[in-house]
């Protein structure tokens, strides 16, 4: 999908509030990040671009993490157009997706890979909510929960953006 087809989202959140909403497994138990699974697990994540060519970042992003041993990309959203939520005044929209996973990694070992992921792609920190040139966020892991200082699965903030709930009802909306 070329950048001038990509649908505009709705500037309100979807109503969803909860996990079954979605079908998605409500956290059964918390674990470590260096949990590794006896087997391959479900990974939600989130995918957001609003620097360069945004769509491209994206697929970047997807096909990156393809090409990564231990992870296969199962279902993508539609990408969806969004304006930026807080941060510098005067930044262009996003371009925002989620995608399904299904990995033998551990969570930790996850999220270093969508880090790495985002600096490959030209991705620089500078203030909280900059614009950037990919935003690659674990959404959700399985059924587990993850409270540690730089991961906490679920996502804290997801079921307050229209961004993140819109494309995951689309995952399951795809199923």
């Amino acid at each position: 999908m070329g950048e001038s087809a990509v649908p505009r989202a709705p500037d309100s959140a979807p109503a969803l509030a909860s996990f079954a909403s979605l079908g998605l497994p409500e956290p059964a138990r918390t674990v470590p990040s260096s949990f590794v699974p006896p087997g391959p697990v479900h990974a939600y994540i989130a995918l957001g671009s609003n620097l360069g060519p945004r769509d491209a970042n994206l697929r970047f992003a997807l096909e990156a993490l393809a090409a990564t041993p231990g992870i296969r990309v199962l279902r993508v959203s539609s990408f969806h157009e969004t304006a930026p939520v807080g941060g510098p005044p005067g930044q262009g929209p996003y371009l925002n997706a989620a995608a399904l996973l299904e990995t033998t990694l551990s969570p930790r070992q996850l999220l270093e890979r969508l880090l790495a992921t985002e600096l490959l792609a030209g991705r620089t920190r500078s203030v909280p909510n900059a614009p950037r040139t990919l935003d690659l966020d674990l959404l959700l892991y399985a059924d587990l929960a993850i409270s540690e200082p730089d991961l906490h699965v679920p996502h804290p903030r997801m079921w307050g953006r229209g961004f993140v709930v819109g494309p995951l009802a689309e995952l399951r909306d795809r199923a």
